[in-house]
């Protein structure tokens, strides 16, 4: 007696999904498998839970007359207390209604706690035969969506804790003590003025809320124009605007527009610290365009992916400078050279622990 042959649907997900990379490729190839079945697909989604600090579920949506799948985000709770945000399940259920006439069949691929869901619409109403059919794929996706899960929890929590490039090169497996790869950039170093004394005679919860407020400003300047933060470095932010899509006076000229994008920011943070009755916070930055070695560093067991080298040593250098020449931003000979930007010269100075002196500069308002 033949053995009896698997719809092609759960064909795919027995033998192939443990192997799909991500969420637009896994609803990709099972929405053309059911369809390869028979079912008058018009339109699918799969919604995920997102372990992230800003996004809550994904939303992968695949619709039939191009065979494309996009990608929605359902953020984690308002951002502005003012606005919510649509709910995940909305999105998904409200695009499909707006794709087939025969309305939308929803199914936890898992318990509800999962928070994994399958959705299809078709042309007309699905048969008992089809809604059943549904309803077998989304018990069989449980495995090979829970893996899925697992590998982009892993991802996120490695790039929110290390950024993405050291979150790269970890998922890749650099577990050791190695030689590190070596990052020819512009250099930003910004560092908080004072802290110290304002930790002192501040609560603790607004010592926090202003360090993420400084951060926020700054990292998000530095991501808006290409750039990645390689390290928190206490009340200090350490980025790179790497050379290699873009040539050495593109990154520097990114650079510099992040730095005016965070010191707006900044601008603003004061006046809504002033209606606080909050002091400002007074800050430096520096830029610099070098070589750095980027990789692990520490003991056998516990290891730090971090940033050392002449430039970082320099840039770093450099912000302390901010303070006796009274600007705010200071910039290095090297990165002048690059920039299209017009720069003030401020001579030649020594910084503490580097032997050549130094020439520095200034942006022009």
């Amino acid at each position: 007696m033949p053995a009896m042959r698997l719809p092609s649907a759960l064909s795919f997900l027995v033998d192939k999904a443990i192997d799909v990379p991500d969420g637009d490729a896994f609803l990709t190839a099972l929405a053309a498998a059911l369809v390869a079945d028979g079912l008058p697909l018009t339109g699918g989604a799969l919604t995920q839970a997102a372990p992230h600090p800003v996004i809550e579920q994904r939303i992968w949506l695949w619709r039939a007359d191009t065979g494309r799948v996009i990608e929605a985000l359902g953020l984690a709770g308002p951002l502005d207390p003012g606005h919510a945000h649509p709910q995940p399940a909305h999105i998904a259920r409200d695009w499909l209604t707006g794709l087939g006439a025969g309305g939308v069949q929803e199914d936890f691929a898992g318990g509800p706690s999962d928070a994994a869901m399958l959705a299809w619409t078709a042309n007309r109403p699905f048969s008992e035969t089809e809604s059943e059919l549904l309803r077998e794929v989304a018990r069989f996706a449980v495995a090979p969506l829970a893996l899925l899960a697992a590998r982009s929890t892993l991802a996120a929590l490695l790039t929110t804790y290390l950024g993405r490039r050291s979150a790269a090169q970890v998922l890749a497996g650099r577990l050791r003590r190695e030689p590190g790869e070596t990052i020819r950039a512009a250099l930003l170093f910004a560092d908080l003025r004072s802290f110290t004394e304002l930790s002192e005679s501040t609560e603790a919860k607004d010592v926090i809320a202003a360090l993420d407020a400084w951060f926020d400003r700054v990292a998000g300047a530095v991501h808006a124009f290409g750039g990645e933060v390689l390290k928190f470095i206490g009340d200090g932010v350490l980025a790179i605007f790497p050379i290699g899509e873009r040539d050495a006076a593109g990154a520097c000229d990114a650079a510099l527009r992040a730095v005016a994008a965070a010191r707006a920011g900044m601008d603003h943070l004061h006046h809504v610290r002033a209606a606080q009755g909050a002091p400002p916070l007074s800050f430096g930055m520096a830029l610099h365009l070098g070589e750095m070695l980027w990789g692990n560093i520490g003991t056998a067991d516990r290891l730090d992916f971090t940033a050392i080298g002449p430039a970082v040593n320099l840039v770093s250098r450099l912000e302390g400078l901010c303070r006796p020449l009274s600007h705010t931003v200071l910039v290095s000979g090297a990165f002048a050279a690059e920039t299209t930007q017009p720069l003030t010269p401020l001579g030649e100075h020594k910084l503490r622990g580097i032997a050549a002196p130094c020439p520095v500069f200034t942006p022009q308002p």
